[in-house]
């Protein structure tokens, strides 16, 4: 069981351009979209997380429902869900604004357990930003780190929801001690500072860095660096491309016996440029086609 913590949303996608263009409301959130794709691949996986009884909530349970994601987890709230109104570029790059305030999954609280056989829990995006729930997800990372489970971290940095940013990468730092995989984007970790070098020192095993159309490259602690390029595609947008890449990287690392940092040490060349390649694919297959939808694992063999 891969456990994947952190919030669900609804993004309200332009269908058009201009800031009055119509908007098309989509299920999202970083930590979410991971969810449905590692169900989309085949993954046993649960969702944990606090979500509205409002109809976007519901919704957004019945979606995880329906890839076969286990949702005993999820807490319920009579908040609002999360609003993310996104905006795309002419490169299909898509930024966001958030309405956040008094929303359902800030007031996530960390459960008394996980579920039964859980290998690994998923961390990221807001979730990590937004209190109170921030310091709940945080305590969650620290206790199932400190209980020798696999975790993983895509920090998948949203700005403007972060008033001061210097605090914010003190506390990045200090979470990479329970860090077993970290994955970013190259524009993350330009905005957060240092190398994976750096990173691989506090804590992780390894450190996945995205590079849009050019590729993914794993740094690891015993000095190993191994990349490949992108998939060509004609881009329709790059909503959720990194959080299937997450799901890809932990699918694949499962079904390599290599959720745990021993397991993670001993992949060699040829078995992290097949699963950087495996996540390169599948995130290609979702920037293919609008909004965050993940590809299927039959889509991954064809």
């Amino acid at each position: 069981m891969i456990v994947v913590a952190g919030e669900a949303l609804i993004d309200l996608v332009p269908q058009g351009t201009g800031a009055l263009a119509a908007l098309r409301p989509a299920l999202g959130g970083g930590p979410y979209n991971t969810a449905v794709a590692l169900g989309r691949l085949g993954s046993p996986t649960a969702f944990c997380s606090r979500v509205s009884y409002d109809a976007f909530g519901e919704a957004l349970l019945e979606r995880l429902r329906e890839t076969g994601v286990d949702v005993a987890p999820v807490q319920r709230g009579t908040e609002p869900t999360t609003l993310a109104v996104a905006s795309v570029d002419a490169n299909g790059s898509a930024a966001y604004s958030f309405y956040v305030d008094g929303t359902a999954d800030r007031l996530f609280a960390e459960p008394a357990d996980l579920p039964p056989g859980t290998r690994a829990v998923s961390f990221g995006t807001c979730s990590l930003v937004l209190e109170p729930g921030a310091s709940a997800y945080e305590g969650l990372l620290r206790e199932t780190a400190a209980r020798g489970v696999f975790t993983a971290l895509d920090p998948n940095i949203r700005a403007g929801l972060i008033p001061d940013p210097d605090a914010y990468r003190a506390r990045f730092k200090s979470w990479l001690p329970s860090v077993s995989l970290l994955k970013l984007s190259e524009e993350d970790a330009a905005w957060l500072g240092g190398t994976p070098r750096e990173w691989l020192a506090s804590g992780p095993a390894a450190v996945v860095v995205t590079r849009g159309g050019a590729g993914l490259t794993a740094f690891t602690r015993d000095g190993g660096e191994y990349a490949v390029p992108g998939e060509r595609v004609e881009v329709v947008d790059t909503i959720g491309a990194g959080d299937t890449v997450n799901a890809a990287l932990l699918h694949g690392l499962a079904a390599r016996d290599a959720l745990d940092p021993d397991g993670l040490a001993a992949l060699g060349p040829e078995k992290w440029t097949g699963l950087l390649g495996f996540a390169a694919r599948a995130a290609a297959i979702t920037c293919s086609r609008a909004g965050a939808e993940p590809p299927y694992a039959h889509e991954m063999t064809a």
